[in-house]
């Protein structure tokens, strides 16, 4: 099976590393994602450590978990940190979370390249799913910290909230161009932008009216229905390897997870837990996905059709702008 590490130099295009290539990323990407994730440790470790002793939780509704672990790891009632490894474990997330975020910011700042595709073109939807995977890891965090009702309330609302945006991306993929020319005031990432939030809020809202399993395989199917579809585009190409490893790591992790809770993973006091390998493992997944889709290729005919509607798009705007500046002097 091919490393990882060769997956990683490789894409389809030889000028593609700043699409998917981890060694063609800058380097302030890097430095920023580790560094944030640095400063966000030392921060909640002071934090947990002033906090020690005062019982923060006992005033939280108790979620059953608490008395009835599903999970292999042991659980510390009385600290701040219940389950340690399945804790800590979530900054995987978060992570990823801040290197979605911080390449966001430098497709921003580059500018679109001739064959990028549309999620490197829409640096947005990477802030969006950088945000998302940060609530996630914020919120399972918070869940395996506390096991109060309310955080399982947001840690299984924020497991759907990376998917929501990995399906807006498709649906903003889908829209055609041309639309914008139409529409020159409709931002169409804004409108997937509160799709995203308003749907993450319902499933917040309505968590305990649905069903978890349905919902995710519902995600994930969805998805998966995209990526077949992409394999009948002539004129988009993706990195097909990054979805194999996705679906390879995300299989590890279901594995992983019910080998701990049948018990059958580690001890209880063990470091090495389980579902914090789940943890790992599906950020592992979500960033191997996300790549797939920073590594779409414009063929040059779709290039050109492309550059054409972005003419007449920027030709449209400059001249309504020019037409509200001479209403304004008259």
């Amino acid at each position: 099976m091919m490393s990882l590490t060769t997956l990683i130099r490789q894409s389809p295009e030889s000028g593609s590393a700043h699409r998917t290539g981890i060694h063609g990323w800058p380097l302030w990407v890097h430095t920023l994602s580790w560094g944030a994730l640095i400063v966000l440790t030392v921060i909640i470790v002071l934090l947990a450590e002033r906090v020690r002793g005062q019982g923060i939780w006992s005033g939280w509704r108790e979620s059953g978990e608490l008395r009835g672990a599903a999970y292999a790891e042991q659980v510390f009632i009385d600290d701040v940190i219940r389950t340690r490894a399945n804790t800590w474990s979530n900054l995987a997330y978060v992570l990823v979370g801040l290197y979605s975020l911080a390449l966001g910011w430098h497709d921003l700042k580059r500018g679109p390249l001739g064959q990028d595709g549309y999620l490197v073109r829409t640096p947005s939807m990477s802030m969006t799913f950088g945000v998302a995977c940060c609530y996630l890891g914020f919120g399972s965090g918070l869940f395996h910290a506390s096991l109060t009702r309310l955080g399982q309330q947001i840690d299984v609302a924020a497991m759907y909230t990376p998917l929501v945006t990995l399906c807006a991306v498709n649906i903003g993929r889908w829209i055609p161009r041309r639309w914008q020319i139409r529409f020159p005031r409709i931002r169409i990432w804004v409108l997937l932008v509160v799709l995203v939030v308003v749907s993450g809020g319902l499933l917040f809202v309505y968590k305990w009216s649905m069903s978890s399993l349905i919902v995710l395989s519902s995600l994930i199917i969805t998805i998966g229905l995209a990526v077949i579809g992409d394999q009948f585009q002539s004129s988009h190409r993706l990195d097909l390897r990054w979805v194999v490893a996705s679906f390879l790591m995300l299989a590890a992790a279901v594995a992983c997870r019910e080998l701990d809770m049948a018990r059958r993973f580690s001890e209880p006091t063990s470091l090495l837990q389980g579902h914090a390998v789940w943890h790992v493992l599906t950020s592992l997944s979500l960033a191997a996905i996300y790549c797939y889709y920073r590594s779409e290729v414009v063929s040059h005919v779709a290039d050109s059709s492309i550059m054409h509607v972005e003419q007449r798009l920027h030709r449209a705007e400059s001249q309504r702008a020019a037409e509200e500046d001479n209403g304004r002097t008259a």
